[in-house]
C-alpha cells in the first residue's frame, strides 16, 4: 500500500483516529508522518504499549499518604529472586525478566489486572461445543460461594439443597 500523502513510498504506519464517533483511517510512510507531526509508535519520540503500561504501573507506585515510610520503601525495592529485576524496573520498561517475575511481583500486579481488565481472572466467552465442562465448573464455584452464605446467614435448608446441586454437577464433571 502506497503512502496517501506523497504516493511515492509505501506506507508503513496505519492508524485509526475516532474523534465523535467519526472513524478515519491514515495510511503514512514515515516521512509524511513526521512531517504531519504525527508520532510513530516504537520511536523514542513517539507513544508505545510500554509506555502506557509505565503509566498505569507508576499509578501503583505512588504510596498512599497513610502509608508507613517502611511499607513504601520495602513496595519500591520489590525484586525477582531469580533474575534480579526490580519493580521499579519493571514499570519503567513493562516487560518481565523472567517467569519467576510473576511470583516475585503477584501482589502489586493484581490491582493493575483489575484496573486494565475489570477482572483478576479471564471471563470471556467460551465455545459452545468445547465449553460444556468449563461452564459447569464455573457454576460449582458460583453454587460453593452461595453454599458458604447461605451457611455463615444459618439457611441451612436452602445451603441443603446448594449442596446436592453441587454434587449433582459434580458427578456430571467426573461421568
Amino acid at each position: 500500500m502506497q503512502c496517501q500523502e506523497c504516493g511515492k513510498r509505501p506506507a508503513t504506519l496505519h492508524y485509526t483516529k475516532i474523534i465523535n464517533g467519526e472513524k478515519t483511517q491514515f495510511h503514512l510512510c514515515e516521512v509524511c508522518a513526521q512531517e504531519k507531526g504525527e508520532q510513530i509508535p516504537g520511536l523514542e519520540t513517539g507513544f508505545s504499549i510500554h509506555h502506557l503500561l509505565s503509566g498505569l504501573l507508576n499509578l501503583d507506585s505512588q504510596a498512599p499518604d497513610d502509608q508507613p515510610p517502611e511499607m513504601a520503601a520495602r513496595q519500591k525495592g520489590l525484586r525477582c529472586p531469580t533474575c534480579g529485576l526490580t519493580y521499579n524496573q519493571f514499570s519503567k520498561i513493562g516487560r518481565f525478566g523472567c517467569s519467576d517475575c510473576y511470583r516475585a511481583f503477584g501482589d502489586r500486579l493484581d490491582p493493575l489486572f483489575r484496573r486494565v481488565h475489570g477482572n483478576t481472572a479471564h471471563r470471556g466467552k467460551v465455545p459452545q461445543r468445547t465449553g460444556g465442562q468449563l461452564k459447569i465448573r464455573r457454576e460449582v464455584e458460583r453454587l460453593q460461594s452461595e453454599l458458604s452464605r447461605r451457611i455463615q446467614n444459618e439457611e441451612f435448608e436452602e445451603a441443603a439443597r446448594l449442596r446436592d446441586r453441587i454434587r449433582a454437577l459434580q458427578e456430571k464433571l467426573e461421568g
